[in-house]
């Protein structure tokens, strides 16, 4: 039997998984804490020796994805707010990065101030349709050539330009790659490019800038941000289920929503969305979280109406409880509760926020009305008795309060394997076994 380990360091946990990859089953997982305060080598290396105790012998290949040391951080600068800066917005989530910054217009001295405060790991330089406006885009590239910027630079923008400016930050010594325009033209979005790219600096720069690990194994190993390896993962789903889809990826920290959505030919007519629309697509919400940042779902809750402002007065005790110990694990029913809850209200938020574009940054939303599935992921859920990980996704597609559209005929199921991320690692040079690993999630 042919296998491979496929590994997510994440910023708590490392999860591995032992895949066939001849019929495509899952041979064996296992999990680790992430030892991120001093070398994640150890905890990935436990993980994997868990994983593979009496399973495998021999040299096996590794395929790993990262979210360890807080992931990829992305800026993006473009020539107009809601066109390029949100075409280039859209690009960087896609391509698994936590978008800490947009900016768009010329830059001066206070943006760059701004652009430095939010400690970008790399920055989505873009601006202009092909053979449209270059000026702003020229400007911002000379800028940073003469602010001495360090950060890597991913420049997506006007084609009639690129090579001249990659030209000028290089000399400069800017780190810089050129990608293809992320908007070509006004409604088309061309995010491949871009994303690639973006997936290049992370793993050249920033999986060794982060001193995550001595030497460079584990730099080597790193295939993908964990986001940009979920997402591959959920594409693979959506080919194999053959239509729309959704996934909730409640973590610690951050809750994450993907879905991959049946073009739809009336997006190209008139009114279409200038910025372009991204079929399949993830946003991210850094407010949302069962443990960093559990305050924030409590908040967020009140304001949208999910609770009362005294029930959220209780419920924020014990998610200052869990913000102040991101390591806890409740101990009995009362605490898994609380987990659940805390769950339930950040699947919800998240999954209004997606689907209404509100708070997101987005001019439109998702229609997540042919949705046929919806899954649910995260820790909290895989590791939940089955009635509450069931509740949790019951509580998304029963929320006819939120002002969005819900799923006409969505089946929930949890990813309690957690095979999605794996899937994502192996599509690219396994693509049989990848699509063989998540059709158990299909039923």
């Amino acid at each position: 039997m042919s296998v491979a380990v496929c590994a997510d360091v994440g910023s708590t946990y490392t999860k591995v998984a032992v895949v066939d990859l001849d019929g495509g089953g899952l041979v064996s997982a296992a999990a680790a804490p992430t030892t991120v305060g001093s070398d994640v080598w150890y905890g990935l290396a436990a993980a994997v020796g868990a994983a593979c105790a009496g399973v495998t012998s021999g040299e096996v290949p590794w395929l790993v994805c990262s979210s360890a040391g807080g992931g990829l951080r992305l800026a993006v600068i473009g020539y107009e707010p809601l066109v390029t800066a949100q075409a280039g917005r859209r690009v960087g989530l896609s391509a698994g990065a936590d978008v800490v910054h947009v900016a768009a217009g010329r830059l001066g001295r206070a943006e760059l101030t701004a652009l430095r405060a939010a400690r970008p790991d790399v920055v989505l330089l873009v601006g202009g349709t092909d053979g449209g406006d270059a000026d702003t885009l020229t400007h911002n590239a000379t800028r940073l050539a003469r602010a001495r910027w360090r950060v890597p630079v991913v420049l997506a923008g006007n084609v009639d330009v690129r090579d001249e400016l990659g030209g000028l930050l290089a000399a400069a010594g800017v780190p810089v790659t050129v990608a293809d325009n992320v908007l070509p033209r006004i409604g088309v979005l061309a995010p491949e490019s871009a994303r690639a790219a973006i997936r290049q600096v992370f793993l050249r720069h920033v999986i060794g800038g982060k001193g995550l690990s001595r030497g460079g194994r584990f730099a080597r190993l790193v295939r993908a941000a964990t986001p940009d390896a979920v997402l591959s993962g959920v594409e693979v789903l959506a080919d194999v289920a053959g239509g729309d889809l959704a996934v909730v990826d409640v973590g610690g920290a951050t809750t994450d929503v993907y879905s991959v959505l049946t073009p739809d030919e009336r997006a190209s007519g008139p009114g279409r969305e200038v910025a372009g629309e991204l079929w399949r697509a993830r946003t991210v919400e850094g407010d949302l979280g069962v443990r960093w940042s559990a305050p924030g779902v409590v908040r967020a809750a009140v304001e949208e109406r999910l609770v009362s402002a005294a029930d959220g007065d209780a419920l924020a005790v014990d998610a200052a409880v869990r913000a102040a110990d991101p390591g806890l694990l409740p101990v009995d029913a009362a605490g898994r509760a609380v987990d659940a809850q805390l769950a339930a209200l950040a699947a919800t938020v998240a999954l209004r926020r997606h689907a209404r574009g509100v708070g997101t940054g987005e001019r439109a939303g998702r229609d997540l009305r042919d949705v046929r599935l919806l899954v649910g992921s995260g820790g909290v859920l895989r590791h939940a008795p089955g009635g509450d990980a069931a509740g949790v996704l019951a509580a998304v597609l029963t929320d006819h309060a939120g002002g969005w559209a819900l799923p006409r005929a969505a089946r929930p199921v949890v990813d309690t394997d957690y095979v999605l991320a794996a899937a994502g690692l192996l599509a690219e040079e396994h693509p049989v076994a990848a699509r063989a690993l998540v059709r158990p999630l299909l039923g």
